[in-house]
């Protein structure tokens, strides 16, 4: 009963925002069609599949507000501390799931290349947004990319002409800063081809209260294009995240995604990438770090799709207190996917007693000439490596704490950005010095 109650308060809202929504004929044929894929589908459940180990129903019970323009004072230090982000770098900032100029940084890009928010293209009909927005992410299969679809407004905008590469990385943040409040926002990314550039998006929360943050980021990269982009999620203790990654990689792309989970109530990321061109190659590298009784659900979904394509995926997990982890990570080389490549590998460490992970490695294989291996493994801190640390001459705290940091360092090492790597080390060295 609570399900079908806020499915009709969802689409209920929906019909009184259209009264107001303006914008292209596209648009509203869009948002339509993603209100009647969500009234269809309704919120999953534990009986999918998909969802077995994860209820949405602290999400699906509430009653959430649409927020209105912030223009409250925001401490800027703490905002791009809280996001990991270089103050110099080019950014978007949005609250609650609106821009604020005043907090945004967008200085001159080279020529082609655009950093705006997805309002104002709509205002401007940008030929981009009719051509790819809502093409990549399925929204008539996933309920929480079609609710997000429905209310779609407001987000970023990231395109890169033809042969353009970034030299700064450019930052996306996301931040909550009220209670009972529930924001969509939508981010579209276009590489052209042969260009190269690094985006990094950042959820955070400057609440210690409910809010419900439903994220959905679209990225295309066309014929040669290098991407490398960056997640991380430092919601607020009451923090409610469904986020969802589609990438579509052409002939000869190559993406390196990379997700960093620290913060939040209920999380649950999707990532999907289709290799959809010869050569395509993605890696996608994961770290999630939850305590307490926080809930943290990755999902994640290669398809091999064309020849000679190339997958490796790392996910790594920390959890301690009561907190429950969730992976789940399917790779489906298709028939027509010959001389594919396909690694994948998930490891989890449990600090206490109480902590819970339930892992799912899958492949599904339809070519015969295939290399494809998976892995996952559960366990505690190694009592050899412990022994040897206290001879010499660490405590069991110290030695505890340098050991978890090594076992998370391994996916930190691989991020390029930096001011972003050092910025993480330091955040997770005083986290583990609290365990």
């Amino acid at each position: 009963m609570i399900a079908e109650d806020s499915k009709a308060r969802y689409v209920a809202a929906f019909e009184e925002a259209k009264k107001n929504n303006a914008g292209p004929a596209w648009l509203k044929d869009l948002r339509q069609a993603g209100i009647a894929s969500f009234a269809a589908q309704g919120f999953p459940t534990t009986k999918q599949e998909e969802w077995k180990y994860t209820s949405v129903e602290p999400i699906a019970s509430r009653e959430w507000r649409r927020p209105g323009a912030f223009d409250g004072p925001v401490d800027t230090e703490r905002l791009l501390a809280l996001s990991f982000a270089d103050a110099e770098s080019p950014r978007l900032v949005f609250i609650n799931g609106l821009p604020v100029p005043r907090l945004s940084r967008v200085p001159e890009l080279p020529r082609g290349a655009r950093l705006a928010s997805l309002a104002e293209l709509i205002a401007q009909n940008e030929p981009l947004l009719s051509e790819e927005l809502g093409r990549h992410a399925n929204f008539r299969s996933q309920a929480f990319v079609a609710l997000n679809t429905a209310f779609l407004g407001e987000g970023a905008v990231v395109a890169v002409p033809p042969g353009c590469r970034l030299a700064e990385p450019i930052h996306l943040i996301y931040a909550s800063a009220a209670g009972q409040i529930a924001a969509h926002p939508r981010t579209l990314i276009f590489l052209g081809a042969g260009s190269e550039a690094k985006i990094v998006e950042s959820y955070v929360g400057l609440s210690e209260e409910s809010y419900f943050c439903n994220a959905v980021t679209e990225l295309i990269g066309a014929a040669d294009s290098v991407a490398e982009h960056y997640r991380v999620q430092r919601e607020g203790p009451g923090g409610f995240h469904t986020g969802a990654l589609d990438a579509d990689l052409a002939r000869g792309a190559r993406l390196t995604a990379h997700a960093v989970t620290l913060g939040g109530s209920l999380i649950r990321n999707h990532v999907h990438v289709a290799l959809n061109g010869e050569g395509a190659e993605c890696a996608l590298n994961g770290l999630y770090i939850a305590g307490a009784r926080q809930h943290v659900d990755n999902y994640t979904e290669i398809d091999h799709l064309k020849p000679h394509a190339t997958s490796f995926e790392l996910y790594k997990g920390i959890l301690s207190g009561a907190a429950h982890g969730v992976f789940n990570g399917k790779i489906v080389v298709h028939k027509d996917a010959q001389k594919s490549d396909a690694r994948q590998v998930n490891k989890n460490l449990l600090l206490s007693a109480n902590a819970v992970v339930n892992t799912k490695p899958q492949l599904e294989i339809h070519a015969d000439d295939v290399k494809c291996s998976h892995g996952s493994t559960i366990g505690q801190l190694d009592g050899d490596a412990l022994f040897y640390l206290r001879s010499r001459g660490l405590g069991l705290e110290e030695a505890r704490s340098l050991l978890s940091f090594a076992f998370a360092a391994d996916v930190v090492a691989r991020i390029k950005i930096d001011f972003l790597r050092a910025r993480l080390e330091q955040y997770l060295a005083a986290q583990f010095e609290k365990v």
